[in-house]
């Protein structure tokens, strides 16, 4: 039996569609967007509006962008002979955020998982091998999440990479900075081990 009316309870329901909303964080959602002043809520769906109409996907690393090619592979001054390959589009503003790397990304949009019926196939590898073969790009960084299907990922493309010549690397996993080693688990300090780099 529902408490509210069939529009409020409408509009919950579609709150607890996005990832993470609970029944609870919807409702204060759906009633924070009923309290708010009418501009507010049609900006408020405007901005939905607008992103679902203008963001495409770039035709080169298949970033989401407002603009193809992206503002990232449309500057000249990154660097062409590099390029970190991503799952997510998400990975690329983490991994902007750190204001380290200067090269190009490409997002697969996905990581292989036979459990789920993904395949190589499935996502942007064939895009990926084909950026490669004008010779330009010297190194390909592998930036897979640490876990099966990134580690199965990352070691597909590396087979497909190596006979190309080109550097493959991978980018490194272990201990966070300010954790501690006591707390930290089997598998994570094994790769920290691996990891290792001379001082």
């Amino acid at each position: 039996m529902s408490y509210y009316s069939p529009s409020i309870e409408k509009l919950i329901e579609s709150f607890k569609k996005l990832p993470s909303i609970g029944e609870k964080t919807a409702i204060r959602l759906a009633f924070y967007i009923l309290n708010a002043s009418n501009d507010e809520a049609n900006e408020f769906i405007k901005s939905i509006q607008d992103a679902k109409a203008n963001l495409k996907f770039c035709s080169k690393c298949f970033n989401i962008s407002d603009t193809d090619p992206c503002s990232i592979c449309a500057n000249p001054s990154r660097d062409q002979s590099k390029i970190c390959v991503v799952e997510d589009v998400k990975d690329v503003v983490a991994m902007e955020k750190t204001h380290e790397f200067k090269g190009l990304y490409h997002v697969l949009h996905g990581s292989i998982s036979p459990m789920d019926g993904v395949g190589p196939d499935d996502i942007k590898i064939k895009e990926l091998l084909a950026r490669l073969m004008d010779g330009t790009v010297k190194e390909v960084i592998l930036a897979t999440n640490p876990r099966v299907e990134g580690e199965a990922t990352s070691m597909y493309i590396a087979k497909l990479i190596k006979p190309m010549g080109i550097r493959v690397t991978r980018i490194a996993h272990g201990i966070p900075i300010g954790g501690d080693i006591e707390y930290t688990d089997e598998f994570t300090l094994g790769k920290a081990l691996e990891g290792r780099v001379d001082l």
